[in-house]
């Protein structure tokens, strides 16, 4: 074999290990894109951040509106398809706004993470902070079923999907700069924050699949 034919063959063997990370982004509106054009959306902007960071992925946007962990879990089977090799679960809103007890909202969550777990698949786990709309109890229940799980499984934790823009806001007026009229849904610049916050999270979860 000439030195050139080599050297070729050695760079086609690197290029073809190269192969794109497919990262599911399992979730509700806010993964979705709720009240937003394609690409001011959660999913397309994560995906263009972590390529600005030198990241070789692409993103499934599995994201529906209205979503609670019960319908994620309804949806997890055939989110994860072969070509998926990890996945990012950002539900909980719509079980907080419903008042659905936390034990079962846990249950749907860890029936997820079991599904990923049995598929070989690596996931993210984000979280979000409850009020105490419901009292006490039902705040530390709905908040410690992330960390909960998250030990359980192994699984990294974003613990609050919106700690973007309370870090960047402060104050409950500033961040409302940062969300939609509704005041639930991020505007495109909220989003962006998010993002950012998010996103070195998001990238050792592609570069642990690498």
């Amino acid at each position: 074999m000439g030195r050139n034919t080599g050297l070729a063959l050695a760079l086609c063997t690197g290029m073809a290990m190269a192969e794109t990370v497919t990262v599911a982004a399992l979730g509700d509106s806010l993964t979705q894109g709720f009240g937003l054009t394609p690409e001011e959306g959660f999913v397309p902007q994560l995906e263009a951040w972590l390529i600005a960071e030198g990241a070789d992925v692409a993103l499934i946007n599995a994201g529906v509106s209205g979503d609670t962990t019960a319908g994620g879990l309804s949806r997890v089977a055939w989110t994860l398809t072969p070509e998926v090799d990890a996945m990012i679960v950002a539900l909980g809103g719509n079980d907080f706004l419903r008042g659905i007890d936390p034990a079962v909202a846990r249950a749907n969550l860890d029936g997820i993470l079991a599904a990923a777990e049995e598929a070989g698949v690596e996931v993210l786990l984000v979280g979000l902070q409850a009020s105490n709309q419901y009292g006490p109890d039902y705040r530390r229940d709905f908040n410690g079923m992330y960390t909960d799980l998250s030990e359980e499984y192994g699984t990294p934790l974003y613990p609050d999907i919106f700690a973007g823009l309370r870090t960047e806001g402060g104050t409950a007026e500033a961040v409302r700069a940062f969300m939609q009229p509704d005041g639930i849904h991020p505007n495109p610049e909220g989003v962006a924050l998010i993002v950012a916050d998010i996103g070195p999270a998001v990238l050792d979860l592609v570069e642990s699949v690498e």
